[in-house]
């Protein structure tokens, strides 16, 4: 009877550890992966000489450190030669990038998005930007996956997009599409865009070092990545996070989503639009006219601003006493919508918010901007490779 893991689990599991730590934090010498990890010398050695094998880091000395003695060597992410794909399908465009080991943005293509393109005419579009990319690529260096950003409810078990109400798309088996449409083996993994953006602010961005996290994204619609305990929070099925769908006016205006009331109906572009006088409007360019107009003094949109700000703090007050977050963070149209009526934001947080739990929130913006549905996209890509590095690679 086996009582506890093998040598080689746990020399798997090192390796990941060890391929994770230096993915995460950039070049970092030996005798700080030792203190990190809680390994001795020898262990950090032969892990590192394991990894620099299978071309997944390289050692070398570091510059001048002006201390006496032999200086540790520096373990760097072969950012160049090991890659993944990314991808985000967002309302009004696509993006696709190729992203090192190590979170560096490598290659990208932005392509405009009709807002009636449907997932069969999507993924070309996708494949296309990748081939592109391709041709740049050196040789003799390792695809790991791909990984998709989406607007809309995605199954986790498969990567199908259950309901996406702002691209119109129903049961769409976006990830299998694209693997098709690639013609090659790699693995694509699709998740929900709000869910991959908190992943990346998580893991490399603002709310690095926050074990509880709660990241708004907003374009048309609204959504909410949660990391609750430092683990994504997704739900049973993939589904969790549909924060805009919350019921918070009874009977009122209809969503997207075929109910009414909705949070997005407050804060959303087509909420905001219409009150500010501008229904026939669209996109993010239309709500940046409305908060510049708030800003020159005019005065439907900045009333337009108040009560969508003023309904922000709302339900962020909502979100934040169900959840107790240390972060709020305001991506997308949420971004936006936040500078221009952080006063509102914050009086009806203060107002709303139970004080035990506003006692160490802090509402941030992304330090990763709106890379952030990449660089997540990335890392969901990553995770079989940091999983088990000598199996994947």
């Amino acid at each position: 009877m086996r009582v506890g893991p093998s040598q080689d689990e746990i020399r798997r599991q090192n390796l990941g550890a060890l391929l994770r730590h230096v993915h995460v934090h950039g070049a970092t010498s030996r005798a700080e992966l030792t203190t990190a990890l809680g390994l001795n010398r020898s262990t950090i050695g032969a892990l590192t000489a394991d990894l620099a094998g299978a071309g997944l880091v390289s050692e070398g000395t570091p510059k001048e450190t002006g201390r006496a003695g032999r200086p540790s060597l520096i373990v760097r992410p072969e950012s160049d030669r090991v890659y993944a794909y990314a991808y985000s399908i967002e309302v009004d465009r696509l993006r696709a990038a190729r992203v090192g080991l190590g979170g560096e943005v490598l290659d990208r293509r932005d392509l405009d998005r009709p807002r009636d393109l449907d997932a069969g005419e999507t993924v070309p579009m996708l494949a296309g930007a990748l081939k592109q990319m391709r041709e740049r690529v050196p040789p003799e260096s390792i695809c790991v996956g791909a990984g998709v950003a989406v607007c809309g409810m995605v199954r986790r078990a498969d990567g199908l997009v259950r309901l996406g109400p702002t691209t119109g798309w129903v049961d769409e088996p976006i990830g299998a599409a694209l693997a098709v449409e690639l013609g090659v083996e790699l693995p694509v993994t699709v998740g929900n865009v709000a869910d991959v953006a908190a992943f990346a602010e998580h893991a490399r961005g603002v709310a690095a070092g926050c074990d509880n996290v709660i990241y708004l994204y907003g374009d048309v619609g609204v959504g909410a990545g949660i990391i609750a305990g430092g683990r994504r929070l997704t739900g049973h099925g993939g589904y969790g996070g549909e924060v805009g769908h919350m019921v918070v006016v009874r009977d009122g205006t209809p969503c997207e989503c075929g109910s009414r009331g909705c949070w997005e109906t407050q804060i959303g572009e087509y909420g905001l639009l219409r009150a500010a006088g501008r229904s026939e409007a669209r996109g993010r360019d239309a709500l940046l006219a409305v908060f510049d107009a708030a800003d020159r003094g005019d005065a439907r949109a900045q009333t337009a601003v108040r009560h969508a700000g003023d309904w922000l703090g709302f339900g962020v007050a909502n979100l934040v006493n169900i959840f107790n977050p240390e972060m709020v963070i305001f991506g997308g149209t949420m971004r936006d919508l936040y500078l221009a009526a952080a006063a509102q934001v914050r009086s009806r947080l203060n107002e709303t918010g139970l004080p035990a739990c506003l006692e160490h929130v802090r509402l941030r913006t992304p330090k990763l901007g709106d890379d952030a549905a990449l660089v997540g996209a990335a890392e969901l890509a990553f995770e079989r490779l940091l999983a088990d590095p000598l199996d994947a690679a």
